[in-house]
């Protein structure tokens, strides 16, 4: 009679599976053991136990499965998605897929929601999900003042600042090795970025770039984010701006570009009473 041992060498596919047993129950005590963020099934509990995601070159999928992650995470922690009239999130959702089309990353899946909140104010998170508040959609006079702020919320997707930020706070918090970080621990410091802490002066002045460009690329006025900006400026959005910290002659840069006539601005979008008509019961 054979020994287990014997038994296990003569048949190598036995080795392999009774290995790869121990290796999902290893997971699966990994998992359990680890706090995540929010109620997590087993499924999830496997993977954040085992998911790194890498530091130095993240690829575009696992920005988008970061973003859904991160998603996820807002809503659990109070993020209320407005859904008191769906023409409304569907209007927002045209306004952003028409942007998204004419942005400097064209292919990312993006989701662009409405959140049920009366303070002027609009984020974006990796992965190309844009939250826009209801504050901010009344406080805009037309749909080329809306679009163009939602354009800027584009351009931090489109040059990957939530991303930059997470792996500079990954590593300065000690949660990171030189190349790679556990998933869940990113997933924390991206709703962290989304809510509490500000953009650079740097990744703004790219954002308004990035973000003057799509809006005319897309076909509006631009002078609709140059007249959005001297609101802001002017005081009246205090949510806004200590998220997105002024750096001081914002306004004067977006007039600087305005006036190399690279766009037509022929009024697209600067109709109060069309947009008015659109947001009308929110």
């Amino acid at each position: 009679m054979l020994s287990p041992l014997t038994y296990l060498k003569k048949h190598s596919f036995l080795r392999r599976g009774l290995y790869g047993l121990m290796a999902t129950l290893m997971a699966i005590t990994i998992g359990l053991a680890t706090p995540t963020p929010s109620h997590a099934g087993l499924f999830d509990l496997i993977f954040q136990g085992i998911r790194y995601v890498q530091l130095g070159n993240m690829s575009e999928q696992d920005e988008v499965n970061l973003g859904t992650q991160i998603d996820r995470q807002l809503k659990a922690q109070g993020v209320r998605i407005y859904n008191r009239n769906s023409s409304i999130n569907a209007y927002i959702n045209e306004i952003g897929q028409r942007l998204a089309a004419n942005s400097d990353r064209p292919n990312l899946p993006y989701t662009f929601q409405v959140v049920d909140d009366d303070s002027v104010n609009a984020f974006a998170t990796a992965g190309g999900f844009v939250y826009v508040q209801t504050g901010l959609i009344k406080e805009a006079a037309n749909e080329a003042e809306l679009a163009g702020v939602m354009a800027h919320e584009i351009g931090h997707i489109t040059g990957r600042h939530a991303i930059n930020q997470m792996r500079q706070q990954a590593l300065a918090s000690g949660v990171a090795g030189a190349l790679e970080v556990r998933q869940d621990a990113l997933v924390n410091i991206g709703v962290q970025l989304a809510l509490q802490l500000p953009n650079s002066r740097e990744a703004e002045y790219d954002a308004d770039r990035r973000g003057f460009n799509n809006l005319g690329r897309a076909g509006y006025d631009t002078r609709g984010f140059i007249s959005f900006m001297q609101k802001l400026e002017g005081g009246s959005s205090a949510e806004f701006l200590s998220t997105h910290p002024n750096p001081g002659n914002r306004v004067s840069n977006l007039q600087s570009m305005n006036s190399a006539g690279t766009y037509a601005n022929n009024g697209v979008g600067t109709d109060a009473n069309a947009y008015k008509n659109r947001i009308r019961g929110l």
